[in-house]
């Protein structure tokens, strides 16, 4: 299922459900997904990269009703607090989609109807059990007991017994399919999402409801006026509205099928096993790969209002910095893994590696060279030393760290551009430019205009993951805009370009100050 090099990109998140104000969860993977689009248009490819709120189902409609208010008006306001988000965050989508725009309601139908010509859809009555919370429903072995022997989803929500009319899907008809896709390689990362979601679909497949009728926020069923869809049927067809779909739009033939699902672990069932079998039922291909990333834990435990330790994102990007945020999230977690932060990481991490390390490798460099040399960059001849260096550098950015960003490895590929700074570091120290200033003037030109290229390596390789940061670093040094790509960490013209348009090094402005712990963190600590 693997992507070519070069072709049309198309990345989603799992449209976010907000019946809540977003959470730092929504935050990691809006970012995660931003790193990853980012990274593919810095390699030269066309990408689209959507997300948005999912906005119908009970769990909506019961939140309106205890607020006297209309569904609609609580999904106005609270699909607002998530673009507000993507926003702050820096989460540079090209599509914010909402599920209750009539295009959505139009594409849904669709899907729909298609399914029925195929002969999978048909009416008859479901008794079960159903989770509001999930929007799940769940065979009785799935149970777990919670307290007072009440009845609970294998997430812990309350479920409660449903019985109503409602259409059902074949699900069991696409047993072999789904199995033949979720053995496929790379369709479904990490290898232990695929391994659960194997043995699900070898316990063998029941048929799935797919309308309610005892709420009408949703998507109506054509034909039966009196139903709306299941949400995931609704819910899963943005991916195809946000192209265009029905109509066969040039979005629609560029994009589809999906280079990348990316979603939370515990929606891994309806994206690689329901999913699939509605586009298989719909003759549409089904996306190249899905992953289902792990858990932000706030200090080792799971986030509740119960526990009063939800945090606001927005907080934390206000507290920190949103690329000492982003930076953190995807370098201090394994990509996949439950991972867990604190302010105390965070401002650990950052100032170590950001304010410490290259921050204050950039601002000591271009300092020296605004002083010493006036500003001027000058052709210069490489000692072994620099060569050493600089190949270093470039094998770190242009080859190790795009390997490791394709593979979603983030926390690696970043371990490998720190070592890649942490080697700057010591170059400096050994190669001391202070004294060369004395001793050799034209060994501490060249000492200080190899720091030059390698922190321009450095900050190009890191724009996906602080963007902002990166881009304040290259404009520094000078570096024209349409040369930041991937590919120009290959051109070693570049300097000479620079240096013969007498371009002047200014003094820099630290990008990178270093954070001090918010008081309330330290009284904890």
């Amino acid at each position: 299922m693997s992507d070519t090099e070069n072709a049309p990109y198309y990345i989603t998140t799992a449209i976010n459900y907000p019946n809540g104000r977003p959470h730092i969860g929504h935050a990691y993977e809006g970012i995660a997904a931003d790193v990853i689009a980012r990274f593919q248009r810095l390699k030269g490819r066309e990408v689209r990269f959507q997300t948005g709120t999912d906005e119908h189902g009970l769990k909506m409609a019961r939140k309106a009703e205890e607020q006297g208010r209309t569904p609609r008006d609580l999904a106005d306001e609270m699909s607002g607090y998530f673009r507000e988000m993507d926003e702050a965050l820096n989460i540079d989508f090209d599509r914010f989609i909402r599920t209750v725009e009539p295009e959505h309601h139009r594409a849904s139908q669709a899907i729909w109807e298609r399914m029925e010509a195929a002969g999978d859809l048909y009416l008859d009555r479901y008794e079960g059990w159903y989770s509001v919370r999930d929007e799940a429903y769940y065979d009785e072995s799935e149970l777990v007991e919670g307290e007072g022997e009440q009845k609970l989803s294998p997430q812990g929500t309350p479920v409660e017994w449903t019985v109503e009319e409602s259409w059902f899907f074949r699900l069991s008809k696409y047993e072999k399919p789904l199995l033949d896709l979720l053995k496929t390689p790379g369709f479904l990362e990490p290898a232990s999402r695929r391994n659960e979601m194997i043995a699900f679909v070898e316990q063998g497949l029941r048929d799935l409801s797919v309308s309610r009728t005892s709420f009408d926020w949703g998507v109506k069923v054509p034909g039966s006026d009196n139903h709306v869809m299941y949400v995931w049927v609704d819910a899963l067809t943005n991916y195809l509205t946000g192209l265009g779909f029905p109509d066969e739009t040039p979005e629609m033939e560029k994009f589809w099928p999906a280079s990348l699902h990316l979603i939370g672990k515990d929606i891994v069932r309806f994206h690689t096993i329901y999913w699939p079998a509605f586009l298989m039922s719909a003759n549409l291909p089904v996306p190249k790969k899905v992953f289902g990333h792990g858990f932000l834990l706030n200090r080792g435990q799971k986030e509740s209002k119960s526990l009063g330790n939800v945090t606001d994102p927005l907080e934390l990007a206000e507290q920190f910095g949103v690329d000492n945020l982003r930076y953190f999230l995807m370098r201090e977690v394994a990509f996949g893994q439950d991972g867990s932060y604190s302010s105390e990481a965070i401002v650990t991490r950052t100032n170590a590696e950001l304010a410490n390390s290259f921050g204050n490798l950039a601002q000591r460099t271009l300092s020296m060279i605004a002083k010493n040399m006036d500003g001027v960059l000058e052709p210069f001849e490489l000692a072994e030393v620099d060569t050493a260096l600089l190949a270093a550098v470039k094998n770190a950015c242009a080859t190790d760290l795009p390997r490791e960003f394709e593979q979603l490895a983030f926390s690696v590929g970043i371990e490998v551009w720190i070592k890649a700074v942490y080697a700057c570091n010591q170059y400096v120290d050994e190669q001391a430019p202070w004294t060369l200033k004395k001793t050799d003037p034209e060994r501490m030109k060249a000492v200080l205009q190899t720091l030059f290229c390698a922190i321009r390596d450095l900050a190009i390789a890191i724009q996906p993951i602080v963007p902002e940061k990166a881009s304040a670093v290259l404009d520094q040094l000078g570096v024209p805009e349409n040369e930041r790509q991937f590919e120009q960490l290959h051109d070693r013209s570049w300097f000479d370009r620079l240096a013969k348009s007498g371009h002047v090094v200014g003094k820099p402005t630290p990008i990178f100050p270093r954070l001090e712990l918010p008081e309330a963190a330290e009284e904890k600590s």
